[in-house]
């Protein structure tokens, strides 16, 4: 924080700058407002860190009341990045999710499926997934093609029982309310009045990208995450999610959020994990 702290029993006094001050002052009593619930763990630490950190004055301008309902509560995004990521999904029909792993890209996409289907603006929810995997063939794995791509939606599955119950879930999914659906599948189809959650993308090509983009139907919401550093595609594919950046990033009613390793809310160290590689890859001539 830039800051120097000293105490006396339960008087605080901090030194630095007056911006840095205010934030302090901040966490500190949000710290001190959850040890009433809960122990204080350095996790929640971070988490509350991360928080209040912003980058620029023209971040502090997003709304404090971005946050999504659902009915196991409020769901909020910690990140400036998180919380435009969520009023933007809020607020536009495509929206592309771009960034590291942790970031919250995904979790927060379900969040925003799980209130829309609460709140009765979608009908159903379609979790769909390119079947393209890291040193992996998905055909060394028994039953159809659902069940292959069913442990690679694992991260979308833990989010909805998290939001819902495992109950709950399982009964959406066996009334097709909750469906999976491999990007294979999806040509032919027109997807109306529903939540699309789009996960992977780095792993679709050019053409898949494009088929899954005009799948969408009247009233329908798409979510599109994925990772362009981490692209499982064959040599000499081009990643669909890398092109449709340069195709779509000026049309009107689609969202672009970026995150970066400041956004992650894993341990502290993923973040500096996640740095250090950026660094490497930048310095090694190889990847030049």
């Amino acid at each position: 924080m830039g800051v120097e702290i000293n105490n006396r029993g339960n008087n605080f006094h901090v030194s630095g700058t007056a911006k840095s001050i205010e934030l302090t002052e901040q966490v500190l009593k949000e710290m001190y407002a959850v040890t009433a619930g809960e122990p204080l763990s350095s996790e929640r630490v971070h988490l509350l860190l991360q928080s209040i950190q912003v980058e620029d004055e023209l971040e502090t301008e997003l709304a404090d009341d971005i946050s999504i309902k659902t009915k196991r509560g409020l769901i909020r995004g910690r990140t400036p990045n998180q919380k435009r990521y969520v009023q933007s999904i809020q607020t536009h029909d495509v929206n592309f999710g771009i960034g590291p792993a942790g970031t919250g890209k995904t979790y927060l996409a379900v969040a925003c499926a799980v209130a829309a289907m609460e709140q009765d603006r979608a009908r159903r929810l379609v979790l769909v997934r390119p079947a393209v995997e890291a040193g992996e063939k998905l055909g060394f794995l028994p039953g159809d093609l659902v069940q292959k791509v069913d442990p690679y939606l694992r991260p979308l599955y833990d989010a909805l029982y998290e939001m819902l119950g495992f109950e709950k879930v399982a009964k959406l999914i066996d009334r097709n309310v909750i469906e999976v659906a491999p990007l294979a599948f999806m040509r032919g189809r027109t997807l109306n009045e529903s939540f699309i959650i789009l996960d992977e993308a780095q792993n679709t090509t050019t053409e898949q990208m494009k088929m899954f983009l005009t799948r969408i139907g009247f009233n329908s919401t798409a979510v599109i995450t994925g990772d362009i550093t981490q692209i499982d595609l064959p040599t000499g594919k081009q990643s669909g999610l890398r092109h449709v950046i340069d195709i779509l990033k000026d049309e009107a009613g689609i969202s672009f959020t970026f995150f970066k390793s400041k956004d992650v809310v894993r341990h502290p160290l993923v973040a500096r994990i996640l740095n250090a590689y950026e660094k490497h890859e930048k310095d090694d001539p190889e990847n030049k």
